[in-house]
C-alpha cells in the first residue's frame, strides 16, 4: 500500500522538506509505494528576510520572489489549497472543497503577523515584514527628511534579530544620504534588554550608544493612535512619532488553531528533538509552526529538516527513527549596509556573535541568491 506524506505549508520550511523527501524516495515514488503531497496556499513563493533589503531598496521586490512551481521537485505532487482543518484521528487535512488523507504529516504552517494585536497598530504603523509593508516602507523611507522613526517590537515574531539590524542600518542609511542629524532613530523592546538573548543584546548595545541610536526597555505598546502619531504603552505614557515601525506579535496558523491543536498563540507543542507533535508519532512539525523556545528563522528550519527528513525515510525503509535535531541556528546580523556579524548556536551552546566584517555581510549577499538551492533541497 502506497505510503502519503503530506506537507501542509509552501513556505521555506514546508518546500525544503517536501524537496528533501523527493530527493531521498525518488525511487520509493517512482515505483508508488510512497507519495509525497505539498499543499501551499499560494503560486507565489518569497524569500522573507529580502524584505529588509526590499525596505533600503538594496533590491527590486522581484528578486525575491518566485513560482512555487519552479522550487518544487518533480516527484512532489504540488496542490494549491486553503486548508482549514487537521484532523489528528482522521489522519486527515481538509480544505473548504477537499479532504487530503495522510500516513505520515509535516505541519509546516509558519508564523503569522496579528496587526490586530494592539488598537490602531494597523491603520498606525509602518512594517517590513510583508511584501507590500516593505515597499511601502521604502517609498516613506527615501521621501522622509525630518523627524522620529519608533521602532517597537512585540513577542513572539520570527527572524528575532531583524528589528535590531533594522535600526542599525537605518542609522547608516540616513548618514550615506545627509539626513541623520535630522533623523532621530529610537528603537523600543518589552524585556529588560534590547534583545532576548544576552550576548546579542550585548552586540548590539555599544553600538546604539556610539551611533546616537535611542532605546527604551520593558516598552509594552497598548494602543496607536494614528491621528496624533502617539504610541501608547501599559504604562500610560505616550510616546510620539513621525513614523511607527512595528514588528507585532506573531501567532501560529488559523487552522492549528481551528483545529484545536495550538498553544495559546497558535503554536504546535513540539518534542525538542524528534520535532514530532506531542502526542501524536504520525505528525512532525518543523519551522515556525512548533512552539519550541528557539529563533523562528529559516536556518532552523534548514537543521530542523535535515533531521526530520532523515527519521521519515527512515521509518518509510523500515528502519529506526534516530536523528536527533539538537537545536541548531544560524543568523547573519546585519550592523550596517555594509558590514555584518553571525551567530550559531544550539540547545547546549549559546551565540557568541562573530567580529563584525564586511566579509560577513558579503556572505549574507550571498546566501541570499544561494537560498533557492536551499529551498530546492539542493544544499
Amino acid at each position: 500500500m502506497t505510503k502519503r506524506i503530506v506537507v501542509l505549508g509552501g513556505g521555506s520550511a514546508g518546500t525544503m522538506v517536501a524537496n528533501r523527501l523527493a530527493r531521498q524516495l525518488g525511487e520509493e515514488v517512482k515505483k508508488r509505494e510512497v507519495e509525497i503531497s505539498l499543499i501551499a496556499n499560494t503560486d507565489k513563493h518569497i524569500y522573507q528576510p529580502g524584505y529588509l533589503f526590499i525596505a533600503f531598496n538594496e533590491k527590486p521586490s522581484e528578486h525575491f520572489i518566485r513560482k512555487q512551481d519552479t522550487l518544487v521537485h518533480r516527484h512532489v505532487n504540488l496542490v494549491y489549497d486553503n486548508v482549514e482543518k487537521i484532523d489528528p484521528e482522521k489522519k486527515m487535512v481538509a480544505s473548504g472543497k477537499k479532504q487530503y488523507p495522510y500516513d505520515y504529516l509535516v505541519v509546516a504552517t509558519g508564523s503569522h503577523l496579528d496587526f490586530d494585536s494592539v488598537p490602531g497598530l494597523r491603520e498606525g504603523a509602518h512594517n517590513f515584514y510583508t511584501l507590500d509593508g516593505a515597499e511601502r516602507l521604502r517609498d516613506d523611507l527615501a521621501a522622509m527628511e525630518k523627524g522620529r522613526i519608533l521602532i517597537t517590537v512585540d513577542v513572539p515574531h520570527k527572524c528575532p534579530a531583524a528589528p535590531l539590524e533594522l535600526a542599525l542600518m537605518l542609522d547608516d542609511y540616513f548618514r550615506k544620504n545627509g539626513r541623520r542629524k535630522d533623523i532621530e532613530i529610537k528603537y523600543a523592546y518589552p524585556i529588560g534588554r534590547i534583545h532576548s538573548l544576552v550576548p546579542v543584546a550585548e552586540w548590539a548595545l555599544p553600538q546604539f550608544e556610539k551611533r546616537d541610536i535611542k532605546y527604551e526597555t520593558f516598552f509594552n505598546l497598548e494602543e496607536v493612535d494614528p491621528k496624533r502619531k502617539v504610541a501608547i504603552t501599559m504604562d500610560g505614557q505616550e510616546h510620539e512619532f513621525d513614523m511607527l515601525i512595528t514588528i507585532p506579535a506573531h501567532t501560529g496558523a488559523k487552522a492549528v488553531m481551528d483545529s484545536g491543536l495550538g498553544d495559546e498563540s497558535g503554536f504546535i507543542p513540539t518534542n525538542r528533538t524528534t520535532l514530532k507533535m506531542v502526542g501524536q508519532d504520525d505528525i512532525y512539525v518543523v519551522g515556525d509552526a512548533t512552539n519550541l523556545p528557539i529563533s523562528k528563522a529559516g536556518s532552523t528550519a534548514h537543521y530542523q529538516s535535515e533531521s526530520l527528513v532523515a527519521n521519515i525515510v527512515s521509518r518509510v525503509s523500515g528502519r529506526p527513527e534516530t536523528a536527533v535535531y539538537n537545536g541548531k541556528v544560524a543568523c547573519f546580523l546585519e550592523n550596517s549596509l555594509e558590514d555584518a556579524s553571525m551567530i550559531t548556536f544550539d540547545y547546549n551552546n549559546p551565540p557568541s556573535p562573530a567580529a563584525t566584517s564586511d566579509l560577513l555581510h558579503w556572505f549574507k549577499a550571498v546566501y541570499n541568491e544561494l537560498y533557492w538551492l536551499n529551498a530546492k533541497g539542493i544544499l
